[in-house]
């Protein structure tokens, strides 16, 4: 009965509480769709925090999307076991680049006063949401190898179950806890996300990632000689 409410249930769950969510805050507060960036009150340990994150966890889904929309090239890639370590060490790669980037966001938030005072509590929970979920899909990698033959084989077939609205939770229910963990929390970040700043993702294009680094001028102690003159 667990198994039908966390692998056939709770997905559909999280979708439904995602698209209400967004509509909601869009037609509500559209002004707050976008990251909400910190980056003019500190740039350089924004930039060790955010770039190496985003460019990370972008890796680790474009693996996972190939395994769901092209899962018989990665079984075929994965047949030759050179290829295989390769892909295997590149996504655990990105996931050490996707931990080392929020751990620098976090610690930058903890640390700088200025950034305190425009952190809120939806905000800690997404942080403590994706460091879970990176951490428990790194444990998955080391603990429960070729983690990409598996996902094309048993996991895929059951998302394509969910998308075709017929749940087969078998494909997944005699995974282990550690991957079980892994899967409901994702779809946890996915039920939260209207909440949060990741609602950016849907105003694409954004240009961050190759944009020229921001330059912010300060001009209070020339205003301040104003004044006194």
């Amino acid at each position: 009965m667990s198994d039908i409410l966390l692998f056939a249930v709770l997905p559909y769950v999280a979708v439904a509480w995602f698209l209400l969510g967004t509509i909601i805050r869009y037609r509500r507060v559209p002004f707050t769709y976008s990251t909400l960036s910190s980056q003019f009150l500190e740039n350089r340990k924004h930039f060790w925090s955010t770039v190496p994150f985003h460019y990370g966890i972008l890796g680790v889904l474009v693996i996972h999307l190939a395994g769901l929309l092209v899962p018989s090239s990665i079984l075929w890639w994965n047949a030759v076991p050179a290829r295989l370590f390769i892909l295997e060490l590149s996504g655990l790669a990105l996931a050490f680049l996707a931990l080392f980037g929020l751990i620098n966001s976090m610690h930058r938030r903890l640390t700088m006063p200025k950034l305190k005072v425009v952190t809120n509590a939806s905000d800690w929970i997404l942080y403590l949401l994706l460091l879970v979920q990176i951490v428990l899909g790194m444990l998955t990698a080391i603990y429960n190898g070729w983690g990409s033959s598996w996902f094309s084989s048993s996991a895929s077939p059951w998302l394509w179950s969910l998308i075709k609205l017929s749940p087969e939770p078998a494909y997944v229910a005699a995974m282990p806890l550690m991957i079980k963990l892994h899967i409901i929390n994702a779809f946890l970040i996915l039920a939260f996300f209207p909440f949060t700043r990741l609602v950016h993702i849907l105003v694409v294009p954004n240009p961050y990632l190759w944009r020229k680094t921001q330059v912010v001028l300060w001009n209070r102690e020339r205003r301040k000689a104003r004044i006194s003159d």
